[in-house]
């Protein structure tokens, strides 16, 4: 599918408002029932959009299918964006950077109010994407630098620390009184979390800091926040990004001292010295975004495999025979259950996707949490089965000049965890996978919990 300039505009039909229910008034109380108004405009609202809630992620598979099926390219105007579900549009979008730029992929989906704003504006936040809203030349010059340095002699480095960690993670939560712990919690956080950590230069006694300001770009960025909840992550955020400007400092004053390591940004600032093309502030803004996309996404792809497995209990059961069928579990849970479910592009000319008009400056949300269970291309989509011969095809990590750089990082972490597991626990349970709840967010898909269970003895 090849997009071609248009100039049709984008329908901007508001869905009706809902009515109070009918009956009369209780004398004393107010006339009108709020919580019934909420739930018939929230019925309404996503009636009218084939059951699509743009922030709600408990389940949006549904919708998605029926998207897919009825409206593949639909504006929602509660958000202004044209939300994309087929696969085909989707990895064309993602491979024309000419005409749908990925400027927009990293800017918050709600305007940041006053309060915010001016937080971060007196704390001399400037932070901007590493890579992924970047665009050539740009993206082109940065990439060719920092992906040498995401090497797999780099990773092979890594993945005695990785193992040890999973270890003493996995001991600590099978160490548990009542044989009960919560694999998000207990394993799934830190790991990715020290890993990132240590390739940056920081030690595993700032984690828990690390994590609040991860988190506080994922609310900031892709939640829906009131501009008075924005107030303590604006206040996150300008300590993140004064923290990953002065690790390019620190790393300026070890190579001029001679006491220098070899993590990410030291080699970064070296590449630099180097005659490489990338600035002080660049590198940092590549320490900004590599917090964030290498632990929160990889947290979440590791809960998501333990999550899928454990409650498809013959899946589980297979890579306890045979742990070679690791890496095809690791990639039907990129396409069954992916971190990241709709990702952002910006129309640079009047176009088209799939016949429906997009007019120049319009938001794309493409939605490859659907596309990855699109059944013209996946057969029984809605199966979760490991040995999946075209699982690798998902489009979890993005396609084109943007496709993630840490994917293979991520992936070795999770093969890792669930090769500990499996040696550690291999009668590991899930508890009631039904009830797991998944946080609001416009793009990441993430439980807020994965409850788990073992044999004491195990």
């Amino acid at each position: 599918m090849n997009a071609q300039p248009v100039t049709a505009q984008p329908a901007t039909t508001q869905p009706a408002a809902a009515q109070p229910a009918p009956g009369q008034p209780v004398a004393g109380q107010c006339p009108v029932d709020h919580r019934a108004l909420a739930a018939a405009a929230a019925a309404e609202s996503t009636a009218g959009h084939h059951g699509y809630s743009p922030f709600d992620m408990n389940d949006p598979f549904p919708a998605y299918a029926e998207l897919r099926e009825e409206e593949p390219v639909m504006f929602d105007e509660r958000i202004g964006y044209y939300v994309v579900s087929r696969y085909a549009d989707i990895k064309a979008v993602f491979d024309n950077w000419v005409v749908f730029s990925s400027e927009n992929a990293q800017a918050p989906v709600r305007p940041r109010g006053a309060a915010a704003t001016k937080i971060m504006a007196d704390g001399g936040f400037t932070a901007y994407s590493g890579l992924s809203a970047r665009v050539p030349p740009e993206h082109t010059r940065m990439r060719t630098i920092v992906q040498q340095e995401f090497s797999p002699r780099r990773y092979k480095a890594l993945e005695p620390t990785i193992r040890e960690n999973t270890a003493r993670l996995l001991a600590q939560m099978l160490a548990h009184p009542d044989a009960r712990g919560d694999f998000l919690k207990d394993v799934a956080v830190d790991i990715p979390t020290i890993t990132i950590l240590g390739l940056l230069g920081v030690g595993p006694d700032m984690v828990p800091t690390y994590k609040k300001w991860s988190d506080s770009r994922a609310a900031m960025t892709w939640g829906d926040l009131s501009d008075e909840e924005q107030i303590p992550h604006a206040h996150n955020l300008v300590d993140y990004w004064t923290e990953c400007r002065r690790l390019v400092s620190a790393a300026h004053e070890a190579i001029g001292a001679g006491t220098a390591g070899t993590d990410l940004v030291t080699d970064l600032v070296r590449a630099q010295l180097a005659g490489g093309e990338i600035s002080d502030h660049e590198i940092a803004s590549v320490c900004y975004s590599l917090l964030f996309a290498g632990h929160e996404t990889t947290t979440t792809l590791i809960s998501n495999t333990i999550r899928m497995l454990l409650s498809h209990p013959g899946e589980w059961q297979k890579l306890v025979e045979d742990p070679r069928r690791i890496a095809g579990a690791i990639d039907e849970t990129l396409r069954y259950s992916p971190s990241i479910v709709g990702w952002r592009r910006k129309a640079l000319v009047d176009t088209e996707i799939a016949g429906t008009a997009i007019p120049k400056g319009a938001n794309i949300l493409l939605l490859m949490g659907a596309a990855n269970r699109d059944p013209s291309v996946f057969e029984d989509p809605e199966v979760f089965d490991i040995e999946r011969a075209n699982a690798r095809t998902h489009l979890s990590f993005g396609f084109g000049i943007h496709y993630c750089l840490g994917n293979m990082l991520a992936k070795l972490q999770d093969k890792i965890v669930v090769e500990e597991t499996i040696r550690a626990v291999p009668g590991l349970r899930i508890v009631d996978p039904e009830a797991i709840v998944f946080g609001d967010n416009l793009s990441f898909r993430a439980p807020t919990s994965v409850p788990v269970t073992w044999e004491a003895n195990a």
